[in-house]
């Protein structure tokens, strides 16, 4: 997940990043990250399956938490990006979808597992 993560965040800033505002960059790669991960937990539930719900559900949530560590701790220490950067793509109100990408993480594995 990280490593599409990392491409996702690479096609954004050698392709589309360059052509259009920094905010429509983010909102495009925020859609195209859950796409990526909407056909990557597919595969895994194909391949592994979830045995129950509960165990859907606690993935949805173990994948929340490795997410949100990776995202600032990668993006902090490795990227350099600063703090109120990092906080900055939470902000709804401003047009960041970055939080809507973490409930469709959370919730993807639950809406595989039933569907």
């Amino acid at each position: 997940m990280s490593l599409l993560a990392v491409i996702n965040g690479a096609l954004r800033e050698s392709t589309y990043g360059k052509r259009v505002p920094e905010l429509r960059a983010h909102q495009i790669s925020t859609i195209t990250g859950m796409v990526m991960m909407c056909l990557f937990c597919w595969w895994i539930v194909r391949l592994w399956g979830f045995h129950s719900a509960s165990q859907a559900i606690y993935t949805g949530l173990v994948w929340l938490a490795m997410t949100v560590a990776f995202e600032f701790l990668a993006g902090h220490y490795l990227f350099g990006n600063s703090w109120e950067k990092l906080f900055r793509d939470y902000d709804l109100r401003k047009g960041r979808l970055w939080g809507l990408f973490l409930l469709w993480l959370t919730v993807l594995p639950y809406l595989l597992y039933r569907f």
